[in-house]
């Protein structure tokens, strides 16, 4: 009997469950289509990728060609000895300022003078010879060819003279140029070799800084532009040359042309210092633009992610000029559009996004109303 009344007590318990079970799958069901039915603005806004903005609008914007260069002096002279001789005074020093002319090194004069006074005396010698040959002449008792022999070694004789006196003054070397002097290669008691260089100068009031410039820039670039530069040796000031030459013919290996520009020295300017030269050669006044950093680096046209109803919409530009960070936008946008500038690697088209700081700009503006609601 009681295996026969076992059976039914299970059954109960199974049917007990099931109920259970039933009972509670139709709850998770109906809290899960609540929780769905309430999710979507939530989710959306999870979903939103935050990115921050800028305004398309209108500014002044030049046209320039940038590169590099180094400045150089506009002249410069590599000091040589023009005879040999042992060094008796040095009466320049390093960084000393020096005017064309004035004397930088005298060397020992001795054997030079030796020389001259030897050209001398054979000089003086021809002269007599020759005056008295040009009155025995007239009596007949030196020949003709004798008396142009006697003027062609006396000519001979005056040359060798004037070899000697230049020699002579070889022996206090003077300063080519006006400038300063940037190095010195000898001290007193160094005997000098001819033709070795022993001081250089440079002239630092005209300083030179050549660019080798893409030959698509040939038509932009003359002479007489102005031409802004940045010295990495003095940085936060700016200084102001011109363009003084462009060679019209394109290096066929480099594909370049060459630009000189000038400046003046002085004010920190030296030569040999590296600097960031900008050449503006067309200016707009009221250019639209945006931020370079709102250009897509996607490899296709020129584009930009611009931020419409939570949406980033994909729009491609045609570019006009860039200067100092911005680009001008000819046409693919118009004044006001919000272009997106940071966040541009998660978009997509049609991306949801969050504009940062728009929550707290809604917020403000709402605030003040909701106050004076409550008043």
């Amino acid at each position: 009997m009681s295996r026969l009344f076992s059976m039914p007590g299970r059954t109960g318990s199974c049917a007990a469950a099931l109920l259970v079970t039933t009972l509670l799958l139709g709850g998770c069901k109906a809290g899960g289509e609540a929780a769905k039915a309430g999710a979507p603005d939530g989710q959306q806004a999870s979903d939103a990728v935050p990115v921050e903005v800028a305004r398309a609008t209108h500014r002044a914007i030049a046209a320039s060609y940038t590169g590099t260069a180094s400045l150089e002096a506009r002249a410069e002279s590599q000091v040589v000895a023009k005879t040999s001789g042992v060094a008796l005074a040095v009466m320049v020093e390093e960084g000393q300022v020096v005017q064309a002319g004035q004397p930088l090194v005298r060397l020992d004069p001795d054997r030079a003078r030796l020389a001259v006074a030897q050209s001398e005396a054979q000089m003086r010698k021809l002269e007599n010879s020759y005056q008295r040959a040009q009155k025995l002449v007239q009596q007949q008792l030196v020949s003709a060819a004798d008396v142009d022999q006697l003027r062609f070694d006396l000519e001979n004789a005056r040359a060798q003279y004037r070899m000697a006196t230049l020699e002579l003054s070889y022996t206090t070397v003077v300063a080519p140029i006006s400038g300063v002097v940037a190095s010195r290669d000898i001290k007193p008691g160094n005997f000098v070799q001819i033709n070795s260089p022993i001081i250089r100068i440079v002239d630092s009031g005209k300083l030179e800084a050549t660019l080798n410039v893409p030959e698509r820039e040939i038509a932009k670039l003359k002479p007489g532009q102005t031409v802004e530069l940045a010295a990495d040796a003095l940085p936060g000031r700016s200084f102001t040359g011109t363009v003084d030459r462009v060679s019209p013919v394109v290096d066929t290996g480099t594909g370049t042309f060459r630009v000189v520009t000038t400046f003046s020295g002085g004010e920190g300017l030296q030569p040999g210092m590296f600097g960031r030269l900008s050449i503006n050669y067309d200016q707009r006044a009221d250019a639209l633009v945006v931020p370079r950093a709102a250009l897509l680096e996607d490899g296709g046209e020129p584009a930009v992610y611009v931020a419409r109803d939570g949406k980033a919409l994909r729009n491609e530009v045609k570019l006009g000029y860039d200067d100092a960070g911005w680009v001008e936008v000819r046409e693919g946008l118009k004044q006001g559009d919000e272009v997106v500038v940071a966040g541009k690697a998660a978009l997509r088209e049609g991306s949801a996004v969050q504009v940062i700081g728009q929550e707290k700009a809604v917020a403000a503006a709402k605030a003040p109303a909701a106050q004076a609601t409550k008043q």
